[in-house]
């Protein structure tokens, strides 16, 4: 994948936009690298040793990845992706992502010790009795003494 100052049919472009072009390259170059990571292991390998949970993850960022992909084939085509059905298609998959993503959270979320909370509260709100109170002590002392 190399560049050159030219593309294969001889049309020059503009040099202002060589490093972006340059960094385009490099972005497809890693897109290129991964697709080829995941194309070398079977789907159904990948699957076995996946819980559902992370087989629904990995299925949601396979559509995203191939629709974002399309939606960018689109705008080099002068097509605007805006207005095409990709758009709702991302919107679909992305509300899915935000769904796993708190169920995610709901099973990392620790679970509350109703025993333990009502300990904790109860013990925070303690008072002491008024015969183990230094103050009434000192005071009922005092009566004693003057009595």
């Amino acid at each position: 994948m190399e560049m050159a100052e030219e593309d294969n049919s001889g049309e020059e472009y503009p040099n202002e936009i060589h490093d972006y072009l340059s960094a385009f390259e490099k972005s497809l170059g890693s897109v290129d690298d991964m697709l080829k990571t995941m194309m070398s292991v079977s789907r159904s390998e990948l699957l076995e040793k996946l819980d559902p949970l992370e087989q629904a993850k990995l299925d949601l960022v396979s559509a995203y990845t191939l629709n974002s992909m399309f939606w960018v084939y689109l705008a080099t085509q002068g097509i605007n992706p805006k207005e095409h059905p990709v758009k709702q298609e991302l919107e679909r998959i992305r509300t899915y992502m935000n769904r796993v993503k708190e169920i995610t959270d709901k099973k990392m979320a620790s679970k509350l010790d109703k025993g333990a909370a009502a300990r904790f509260v109860r013990n925070a709100l303690w008072e002491p009795k008024p015969e183990n109170n230094p103050k009434v002590k000192a005071a009922k002392a005092k009566k004693r003494k003057t009595n």
